[in-house]
């Protein structure tokens, strides 16, 4: 079973390739710019959460709640600069 399995990951990591090869120089930027996006969204979710960690309560809540809008919002934002990307 793991035989027919190799076959199909592969095409399809060459066909990722193949699309990648189509990109244009502005939608690679723009692929980097959503990527620096996300790193920057989740490094300052992930010390919200380090934040939250040494809170109990209502409190530790609200701190979590916030990094995981913090999350949402980055990827938002970096969504829509591949979205705005693949439109050109």
């Amino acid at each position: 079973m793991k035989r027919s399995l190799i076959p199909a990951a592969l095409m399809v990591a060459i066909g990722s390739m193949g699309l990648a090869a189509c990109d244009s120089p502005a939608q690679k930027q723009a692929d980097e710019q959503a990527d620096a996006v996300r790193d920057a969204a989740d490094a300052t979710a992930d010390s919200i959460d380090a934040t939250a960690d040494a809170m109990t309560g209502a409190a530790e809540d609200a701190m979590e709640n916030k990094a995981d809008a913090v999350r949402a919002s980055g990827e938002a934002k970096a969504d829509a600069i591949e979205s705005n990307a693949a439109k050109m």
